[in-house]
């Protein structure tokens, strides 16, 4: 049975998660490395109208269905591939349509309470926190809200001063002592990049490795 280590990366948002995991995966194959983020696993709204649907807290626990999202990651760990949900971020509630996460040798999950939820902390190898400045974080959110999610620059600094910040402090700030490595400056950290990449190449040349001696010795039995 094909098994995977996984790699969390956590953080607050904007901080720099998506850029880092997309960064250090970039010159591996997909069948050899996967990436899975927190955010396809909000929850869905569809009971609520638009403008209900805005004023949720996005940045706490309850907007997660992690229970749904270390099922998958154990299903993952097993070589089992899984179809997971995604996020509708115009809408404002969970997709139609769901992306299938293929089993691979390493998978690396991103999202801002990976390591503040027990469960999903008990599922990873290897943790990383991305350690940004909040300015840096907030410049870099309201660009991408606007470009990417639909939203307005004053929107998204309302949601930042009446959610985002206060549950970056209440949950995502005090579950870095988790960390096994805490990186500054995030996707752009070239050093904390390089030093992923290189323990990636490990992991999968002792897959590999394995793989050949597991069918060698099938071969000798035959």
């Amino acid at each position: 049975m094909k098994k995977c280590v996984v790699i969390g990366i956590s953080g607050a948002s904007g901080s720099g998660k998506s850029l880092f995991a997309s960064t250090i995966v970039r010159n591996f194959k997909s069948s050899d490395v996967s990436v899975i983020s927190e955010d396809m696993y909000y929850r869905s709204q569809d009971h609520l109208s638009l403008e209900e649907r805005k004023k949720t807290n996005y940045d706490q626990p309850a907007a997660f269905e992690h229970e749904l999202l270390a099922d998958h990651i154990m299903q993952l760990r097993c070589g089992t591939s899984v179809e997971a949900p995604t996020y509708d971020y115009v809408r404002s509630t969970r997709s139609a349509f769901t992306k299938l996460i293929c089993a691979c040798s390493v998978l690396v999950v991103e999202g801002i309470l990976l390591l503040h939820d027990e469960k999903l902390r008990n599922t990873l190898d290897i943790s990383i926190y991305i350690d940004t400045p909040l300015d840096i974080c907030l410049s870099r959110r309201i660009v991408r809200d606007i470009q990417e999610r639909g939203r307005t620059a004053e929107g998204t600094i309302q949601q930042y001063k009446d959610s985002t910040r206060p549950m970056f402090l209440k949950y995502v700030q005090p579950s870095k002592i988790h960390a096994d490595i805490i990186v500054p400056h995030g996707g752009k950290n070239e050093v904390a990049v390089n030093i992923i990449e290189e323990k990636i190449k490990s992991i999968l040349n002792l897959s590999k490795n394995n793989h050949l001696e597991t069918t060698a010795l099938h071969s000798s039995i035959l």
